[in-house]
C-alpha cells in the first residue's frame, strides 16, 4: 500500500543514467531558483514604508534613497555571486567561499546560517502566500496555520518528484508574476510620463522632515534589505544546471538580479509618486495595482499572481537546502544520509528535513510573517558578509586579471552587508536574538558530527594494507530465543545446529501458574531432548531485560573458551506487509537491545507465512 501511494505521489524511480535529463535550462532554473528573490518585491518596499510612516507620511520620500542603497547592494551581491559561481562551481555558495578563505568555523557559520535561513524562507514565503489567500477569502482567517502546513507538504511532494517536474510546475506562477509586475510598472510609468497619474506624494524629495534620525533611516534600510533574500540560491545549486554549468548559472543570476532590481525600483517609485502608505487592510502592492489598473480584471490577475509567487517562493529553499546539506555532509559536518539520492534523483532527505523545519517554525510563530522577517534577514546577511569578504581574500591570493576591480565590488557588498548585520543586531534585537542561541547549537552539532565520523574512521581504518590480523576462534555458541514451540522454533533450532558447536534455547516466562509456566519447557524437551533449554522467570513481565542479562553471562563464558556468541532471534513474516501491525514486535525490540552488546552477534531467522 505504501509503495503504491509513493508511486502516485512521487512517480516511478529514475535510473542514475537519467540524471542528465534532470539538469536545468536557464528558463526553468529562473523559475525554480528565483521565486524567493522575486517574491520579496511584494513586501520589500512595504517593509521600508512601514518603518518610515511611524514618524509621518512626509518621511516616506526617504524610501527613494534607501531603495538606491538596496540596489547598490544588489549590484555588489550579484557581481560577487557571479564570481563565486565561476570560482566555486561545485555548489555550496557562501559555505564553500567562507570555508576556503576564512577557515572551517567561518564556513560553518555561513552554512549553518543558510540552513536555518532556507527553513525561514519556506516559512516566510508560505505564510505570506497564506495571508494573501486569507485576505481574498476572510472566512479562512482562522485556518492560516493549517493552510500554510498543507502548502509546505504540497511543495515538498512536488520537489520529491524531481527537479524537472518542480521546475515545470513553477514556470507558470513565476512567469505569470513577472508579466504582471512588468505590466504594472511599465503602465504606471507610462501614466506618470503622460500626466495621467496624479502626483500624491506627501512631500517633495529632499524635504527635511522633523524627527527623522539616522537610526530610523538605518532601521528602514535593514527592513527593506529583506528584498535581497534568495539571491544566493543560484550559487548553491550550480551542479543542477545544464552544461556549461558555470555559464548558465551566471547568466541566470544576472537575469534574476536585473528583474529584481527593476521591479524593486519601479514599485518604490510608484508608491512614492502615488503617496501610498502601508495599510492593515491592503498591501502596498495591492494599492499600487488599484492606482494603475483600477479594480478591473488586471488588478485581480495581479493579486492572483502575487498570491501564487508568494506561495511557491518556498521552492527556492527546497532547491538550495538539499545541495548545501549535501556539501556539508560531504565534508562530514552533517549526516551522510543527506548525500543519498532518492527515487527521482533528488536529495530526498534534505527536502523532507527542510519541510519539517519549516512546519515547526510556522507553528512556533503562528504563521505571522512580520515576526519572521528580521530573523530571516540576519540569516542571509551574515553569509553575504562572509562570502563577499572571503572573495576579497580569494582575489588577493589569486590576483587574476582585473582582480582589483572585482575585489572592489566584493568590498562594497561586504561593507554594506556588515552594516546591515549591525543594524539588524542593534535595531531589531528583539526579533533576531534567537539567532545567537540557535547558531552556537548548530555549530556544536556540526563539530560533534565531524568528531564522530573521524573517530569511526580511525577505528575502522586498516593499520597496514594487506596485513589484516584475524582472530582464530575455537568454536561458536548459539542462543535461540524461544517464545513457544512452533514451526518457527523448529526451523531456528535446525539452523542453529548447522552453524553452532553449542546450542542453547532460552525462554522467558512470567505466568503466575507454575504448570502453565513450565508448559513450554516440557513441550520443547519432548521435541529436542539433546538441546539445552533455559527457562527464566520474569516477575515484572519483561522479556528484554532477562534476555540481555542471560546473553551477557553466556557471552562472557564463551569468550573465556574462545567461542563466539550468536543470538538467533526467530520471527515469522506475514505474507502482506500491513499484517505486521496485527502482531507484537517483540523480535524487533529484542534485536534493538541486543545490538548494543559488544561481544554478541545478532542474527534473525525468518519463517515466511504462506
Amino acid at each position: 500500500m505504501f509503495s503504491y501511494l509513493k508511486r502516485i505521489l512521487i512517480g516511478k524511480p529514475l535510473k542514475t543514467l537519467e540524471e542528465g535529463g534532470q539538469a536545468l535550462t536557464k528558463f526553468r532554473a529562473l523559475a525554480l531558483l528565483s521565486s524567493d528573490a522575486l517574491s520579496s518585491v511584494a513586501y520589500g518596499t512595504e517593509e521600508i514604508l512601514s518603518v518610515l510612516v511611524v514618524l509621518s507620511a512626509a518621511a516616506t520620500w526617504y524610501s527613494l534613497p534607501i531603495a538606491a542603497i538596496v540596489l547598490a547592494l544588489l549590484f555588489a551581491i550579484g557581481v560577487s555571486y557571479r564570481q563565486i559561481i565561476n570560482a566555486y562551481p561545485s555548489g555550496g555558495g557562501a559555505y564553500a567561499v567562507a570555508s576556503t578563505n576564512w577557515g572551517t568555523s567561518a564556513g560553518l557559520v555561513a552554512g549553518g546560517s543558510l540552513l536555518v535561513d532556507y527553513m525561514l524562507t519556506v516559512a516566510v514565503s508560505v505564510t505570506s502566500g497564506t495571508e494573501a489567500i486569507t485576505s481574498a477569502i476572510p472566512s479562512l482567517i482562522n485556518y492560516q496555520v493549517p493552510i500554510a502546513i498543507l502548502i509546505v507538504l504540497g511543495i515538498m511532494a512536488l520537489n520529491l518528484r524531481g527537479l524537472r517536474e518542480s521546475a515545470s510546475f513553477l514556470t507558470i506562477p513565476v512567469y505569470f508574476f513577472i508579466i504582471m509586475i512588468t505590466g504594472m510598472v511599465a503602465f504606471g510609468f507610462f501614466n506618470i510620463i503622460t500626466g495621467r497619474a496624479v502626483y500624491h506624494a506627501a512631500t517633495a524629495v529632499g524635504t527635511a522632515v522633523p524627527g527623522m534620525t539616522f537610526v530610523l533611516f538605518m532601521r528602514a534600510l535593514s527592513s527593506g534589505s529583506s528584498s535581497l533574500t534568495g539571491v544566493e540560491a543560484i550559487s548553491n545549486a550550480v551542479p543542477n544546471f545544464r552544461k556549461p554549468k558555470r555559464r548558465n548559472a551566471a547568466m541566470t543570476l544576472t537575469i534574476m538580479a536585473l528583474i529584481l532590481g527593476v521591479f524593486f525600483a519601479g514599485i518604490t517609485v510608484l508608491a512614492y509618486y502615488g503617496g501610498i502608505v502601508p495599510s492593515a487592510k491592503q498591501t502596498v502592492l495591492s494599492q499600487i495595482g488599484v492606482s494603475v489598473f483600477g479594480h478591473g480584471i488586471l488588478y485581480y490577475m495581479l493579486q492572483l499572481s502575487t498570491a501564487l509567487i508568494l506561495a511557491v517562493a518556498a521552492n527556492t529553499g527546497f532547491s538550495a537546502f538539499p545541495m548545501l546539506a549535501y556539501n556539508l555532509a560531504k565534508d562530514k559536518f552533517m549526516p551522510h544520509a543527506y548525500m543519498d539520492r532518492g527515487d527521482r534523483l533528488g536529495y530526498s532527505n534534505g527536502i523532507i528535513s527542510l519541510a519539517a523545519g519549516a512546519i515547526v517554525l510556522i507553528l512556533i510563530f503562528h504563521g505571522k510573517t512580520s515576526l519572521l522577517i528580521p530573523l530571516y534577514a540576519i540569516g542571509v546577511f551574515v553569509p553575504f558578509t562572509l562570502s563577499q569578504s572571503g572573495m576579497i581574500v580569494h582575489w588577493m591570493r589569486e590576483r587574476g586579471r582585473g582582480w582589483l576591480l572585482k575585489s572592489s565590488a566584493n568590498f562594497l557588498g561586504a561593507f554594506l552587508s556588515f552594516v546591515l548585520v549591525l543594524c539588524l543586531l542593534f535595531l531589531h534585537f528583539g526579533n533576531v536574538w534567537p539567532y545567537f542561541i540557535v547558531m552556537p547549537v548548530i555549530l556544536r552539532m556540526f563539530y560533534k558530527i565531524r568528531q564522530h565520523y573521524n573517530a569511526v574512521a580511525d577505528q575502522l581504518r586498516l593499520v597496514e594494507k594487506g596485513k589484516v590480523k584475524l582472530h582464530e576462534y575455537d568454536g561458536s555458541t548459539v542462543i535461540v530465543l524461544v517464545s513457544n514451540v512452533t514451526q518457527v522454533t523448529s526451523g531456528a533450532i535446525n539452523y542453529a545446529r548447522s552453524i553452532g558447536d553449542y546450542v542453547i534455547a532460552m525462554h522467558v516466562s512470567f505466568d503466575s501458574d507454575p504448570e502453565k509456566e513450565h508448559k513450554t519447557a516440557i513441550e520443547f524437551k519432548a521435541e529436542y531432548p539433546d538441546v539445552r533449554f533455559v527457562d527464566i522467570h520474569s516477575s515484572y513481565r519483561s522479556i528484554t531485560n532477562p534476555t540481555i542479562r542471560f546473553c551477557d553471562v553466556i557471552a562472557k563464558r564463551a569468550a573465556e573458551r574462545n567461542y563466539t556468541t550468536t543470538v538467533l532471534v526467530p520471527q515469522f513474516v506475514p505474507r502482506r506487509p500491513w499484517q505486521n501491525i496485527l502482531h507484537n514486535q517483540t523480535a524487533l525490540r529484542l534485536r534493538a537491545s541486543l545490538n548494543s552488546r559488544e561481544n554478541i552477534i545478532v542474527s534473525t531467522y525468518n519463517y515466511h507465512l504462506k
